[in-house]
């Protein structure tokens, strides 16, 4: 198919972001807020609840409640886009802007157009790095991202990336895990903006932290319509031991598990990738994957979308499969 119709010191090594800090905030996991998956009407509004929960943990609150999203999904906030590079490819134009995260922040952006876009047509995809990436490597084929934005952009698919590997807070008043979100969901403003896009097909993707970041937008952001997290699908006990534990702060582990927070995706599309050659510590094995995989069918088989979820095993190790992505997008964004 073508789409062209269309505050803490912490270290971190290598892609998987493994490495040694002392846990910044829940010592003792309770999980108080765990799915319900017994009726599809209780988790609904479990979901409502639990998006306004997170956000306020998250310490964005005040900007994605003060700054809503209207029926066609725009946003209040300004951009203030600007292009500072453009560069012709073969099949489409890469242009590299900046735009306002906040009234205070500018973050850059990649993005992708097709060479033969029309207004409208076009399926999107924020394509997120993992540690020690940036916003360039998810092009890279070379690299363990396997280049997947490539063959999005080539396809006819406008594709979008940011850096969102920092482990400074800009802001003391939020936490490292909410300034990453907040940027990635205002590329998804980027997005809904860009006047090729159709913003009823909006995908993301990330490997590792990236697919730690993919399962986050595509929870707290209802706009992402189809979302791939590869390497990431496990447990919070797994990420206690061998990781960068930049991915908690405080009032997470008390309330939640990660199965919960893919549980907010349903019953919108989902992939979750995970490699056969994964090992512990620091890896995501497929058997803590299936582990909580179990639990993320059960909340969107409560919700009548068992079909929409999937858990794609591949031979490899911590790498992005690129032709099950493909597959997914293919089949979820087509319009």
């Amino acid at each position: 198919m073508k789409w062209s119709t269309c505050l803490v010191t912490v270290w971190c090594v290598g892609i998987g972001g493994a490495g040694a800090v002392e846990p910044t905030a829940d010592r003792a996991p309770l999980r108080l807020l765990r799915c319900p998956t017994s009726d599809g009407s209780v988790l609904e509004s479990w979901q409502v609840a639990s998006r306004t929960t997170l956000l306020t943990l998250l310490q964005i609150d005040d900007l994605a409640v003060g700054s809503p999203c209207d029926a066609a999904g725009r946003r209040a906030m300004p951009l203030h886009e600007r292009t500072i590079d453009t560069r012709v490819r073969d099949e489409f134009t890469w242009h590299v802007v900046e735009i306002d995260a906040r009234p205070d922040r500018r973050i850059t952006v990649n993005v992708t157009i097709p060479r033969d876009a029309r207004a409208g047509t076009c399926p999107a995809v924020i394509c997120i790095h993992g540690h020690g990436g940036h916003r360039d490597v998810v092009y890279d084929e070379t690299t363990v991202y396997h280049g997947f934005a490539l063959p999005l952009a080539r396809r006819g698919c406008v594709t979008l990336s940011t850096d969102v590997g920092q482990h400074d807070v800009q802001d003391a008043q939020r936490t490292l895990m909410g300034e990453r979100l907040w940027d990635l969901m205002r590329v998804v403003d980027l997005a809904v903006m860009r006047e090729e896009v159709d913003p009823r097909r909006i995908g993301c993707a990330g490997l590792s932290l990236g697919g730690e970041m993919a399962m986050w937008l595509g929870a707290l952001d209802p706009r992402i319509a189809a979302t791939v997290s590869s390497g990431f699908l496990t447990t919070m006990e797994n990420m206690r031991v061998g990781h960068c534990m930049c991915w908690d702060f405080p009032g997470l582990q008390r309330r939640y598990e990660f199965a919960d927070i893919y549980s907010l995706i349903a019953p919108r599309a989902l992939q979750c990738q995970n490699g056969q050659q994964e090992r512990l510590p620091g890896g995501f094995p497929v058997e803590l994957a299936e582990q909580a995989m179990s639990e993320i069918r059960a909340a969107y088989c409560a919700l009548g979308a068992e079909d929409a979820v999937e858990l794609s095993i591949h031979p490899g190790g911590h790498e992005f499969d690129v032709a099950a992505a493909l597959r997914f997008f293919d089949a979820r964004l087509a319009k």
